[in-house]
């Protein structure tokens, strides 16, 4: 009872690091936050109480009901969202086993954050960055529109796809991949030319 109150404990503290020290400050999405969190706790939280259960079909029928009633469809989320579920989950899942070495445990956990603080750094995101954007008009010519999508984003459009064109709605969907201009961009001029 004692080690699995003490893989409780550190499961929480690993849970608030991700959540709050590591994703809430750079995303600034409290909702996400608390889902990671209540997420991972949920899952360590089950996973401890199955294995106390003695036969084997139990813990596997109890962690697939777990696991299906996660579902990443309600709201649209990045990938670089779904990474964090999806860490949020196995730290549940590797916390919640008491009979576990602890330093196994303990280097798994400092492994996935670590994974989890370099690959989503800031410093990581000066590439080009994604967006879709909904132009208000059906463009006759590729450059035109090129031209509107760099105005509007303020930066050289690198790659771009047109998912949608509606001719009656009088609307493109466009997906871009831009690399933003190192000085901030108001309407084609430099902000302080206003």
């Amino acid at each position: 009872m004692t080690t699995t109150l003490l893989h409780l404990a550190v499961d929480l503290v690993v849970a608030v690091i991700l959540a709050y020290g590591i994703y809430a400050r750079r995303h600034h999405r409290g909702d996400l936050a608390c889902a990671y969190l209540a997420l991972n706790v949920g899952v360590c939280v089950s996973v401890a109480v199955l294995l106390s259960v003695s036969t084997a079909s139990a813990l596997g029928l109890g962690l697939f009901g777990v696991l299906s009633i996660i579902r990443l469809r309600s709201d649209s989320i990045s990938q670089q969202e779904v990474a964090y579920y999806f860490v949020a989950l196995v730290l549940g899942l590797v916390n919640g086993l008491p009979s576990a070495d602890w330093r196994i445990v303990a280097a798994f956990n400092v492994l996935l954050l670590g994974v989890m603080y370099v690959a989503d750094h800031p410093s990581r995101t000066r590439g080009p960055q994604r967006r879709t954007v909904v132009l208000d008009t059906v463009y006759p010519d590729e450059q035109t529109m090129l031209m509107e999508l760099r105005a509007r984003l303020g930066g050289t459009v690198v790659r771009h796809t047109v998912s949608e064109v509606d001719y009656v709605r009088e609307v493109t969907v466009v997906d871009v991949r831009f690399r933003p201009d190192t000085a901030p961009v108001v309407h084609g001029a430099p902000a302080g030319h206003r």
